[in-house]
């Protein structure tokens, strides 16, 4: 580890070197390239800077003791060592987290997929109270959400919702919610009072840019049809919506939201791009989890992750064995007390890898 930071340590000076050189001064895209990856590793460098000076401060004052013989001054320099010793150890933290490989996709917006698993209309609208959920929390955070593509039942559920959740750092604190979320409690169907179980499947899926993922036109295959509502109630008397299969892949995806052909195809588009984005870092991870078997979570669809008893109103989140009795809280968008132990917990496993 400490070679590594030595060597970020002498790329930040080349970097600082290359800056100053009027040659990249008249180069404005390089400049800004150069400019940027800086400011990039500039936090790690002035950490590891203070992490040395304090372990030099540390090795004199430790010279100074085995010199002192004055009762007083011995007491005052081992208080001194005692400090730097906390501020060493702060200093290492602080290094092992940014040294920790930082999410690519982190920055980017959502595609959220809620679907209906097992337990029929009572799934469908847990789907609609997770939607709710994702809802309340997007717009504490200041971040814009909009669907892309629905399917409600008759009594307000969904078999299935799309949508597009845009804003900073939304990716990075959504991704810990992809999985099966389980739901306890007593069905609005249910004339006889008993608990049921059902399952609500989660995607959440960084947006993807044209840039990242190449869609050759010719591998789609796009049908139009007319949009139906719950009920099969027609809400649209054109054939404006939209169903686009990716031939190789087999993905299909269909958007009946909006009025135009044109936006539902767009809408329709937005989604097969973050699929196919979702596919190819799923396809890296099953190669790297091959090679390395202490992969931790794959984000894989089939997990369990959380169960939401009503009848205790308590929430469980399995993969930290973290247990609140605040359920109806959390519906409403205090997401947070989850989602940072989650964060907490997968960073702590990263830096536990890492030496120093």
């Amino acid at each position: 580890m400490l070679e590594r930071l030595e060597a970020v340590e002498k790329k930040f000076s080349d970097l600082e070197k290359a800056l100053g050189d009027p040659q990249v001064l008249s180069k404005p895209k390089e400049y800004q390239k150069l400019a940027k990856e800086h400011a990039e590793i500039a936090p790690l460098v002035e950490t590891y800077r203070k992490y040395k000076e304090t372990e030099q401060q540390l090795a004199e004052n430790e010279q100074l003791l085995k010199e002192e013989k004055d009762p007083e001054m011995r007491h005052l320099i081992r208080e001194e060592i005692d400090e730097l010793q906390r501020q060493k150890e702060k200093l290492t933290r602080q290094l092992k987290l940014l040294l920790v490989p930082k999410d690519p996709n982190d920055e980017k917006n959502v595609i959220l997929e809620i679907r209906a698993g097992t337990g029929g209309e009572e799934a469908a609208l847990f789907a609609a109270d997770l939607f709710r959920m994702y809802s309340r929390y997007a717009e504490g955070q200041g971040w814009k959400i909009e669907i892309l593509d629905s399917h409600p039942t008759e009594m307000g559920g969904f078999k299935e919702v799309i949508a597009n959740i845009s804003g900073k750092g939304a990716y990075s604190r959504l991704k810990y919610e992809r999985g099966v979320h389980r739901v306890q409690r007593i069905p609005v169907t249910e004339s006889q009072g008993r608990i049921h179980t059902s399952a609500v499947t989660v995607a959440v899926l960084p947006e993807a840019e044209e840039v990242d993922i190449e869609i050759d036109p010719n591998d789609l295959r796009i049908d139009v049809f007319r949009s139906s509502g719950p009920g099969g109630q027609s809400v649209n008397t054109t054939d404006s919506a939209v169903r686009i299969t990716h031939i190789p892949t087999g993905i299909v995806v269909s958007c009946q939201d909006e009025k135009s052909q044109h936006k539902n195809k767009a809408k329709a588009m937005k989604v097969l791009r973050a699929r196919l984005l979702e596919l190819k870092r799923r396809e890296q991870e099953e190669k790297i989890a091959k090679e390395r078997r202490s992969q931790v979570g794959t984000g894989d669809r089939s997990e369990r992750i959380r169960t939401y008893n009503f009848p205790q109103n308590r929430i469980t989140d399995h993969r930290i064995n973290l247990t609140l009795y605040k359920l109806e809280e959390v519906l409403n968008g205090a997401l947070d007390e989850i989602i940072d132990p989650l964060i907490t917990h997968y960073q702590t496993e990263q830096i536990q890898s890492l030496q120093l």
